[in-house]
């Protein structure tokens, strides 16, 4: 029944329902906020519902700022060895991420 809706690697069964019970919030969350723009939209001022949009649901750090920000990270050392690994392989999927020139 949930197999079609839980991605691939997500496998033993409290990880699954971890991630169905994030789905949820998640969905719920996002109904909420469409009800409170198609409020806004109503009676405010021209772009309010789209700027509260995009301010409670921003697109993520792009790759590129992802591995800027590891660098840094890691450049003035303020990791834990965990960290310092984790920042470490995200600049190196930018780096593979990059054209062959």
């Amino acid at each position: 029944m949930l197999r079609g809706l839980v991605p691939h690697g997500v496998a033993d069964a409290l990880t699954r329902e971890l991630w169905l019970i994030n789905r949820a919030y998640a969905a719920g969350a996002d109904q909420e906020l469409e009800a409170c723009c198609e409020w806004l939209c109503k009676d405010s001022i021209p772009n309010t519902s789209n700027r509260l949009r995009f301010a409670r649901r921003p697109k993520p750090p792009s790759l590129k700022d992802q591995a800027l920000t590891a660098l840094h990270a890691v450049a003035i050392g303020v990791n834990d060895t965990r960290e310092q690994h984790q920042d470490l392989d995200t600049i190196r999927k930018a780096l593979e991420a990059l054209p062959n020139d």
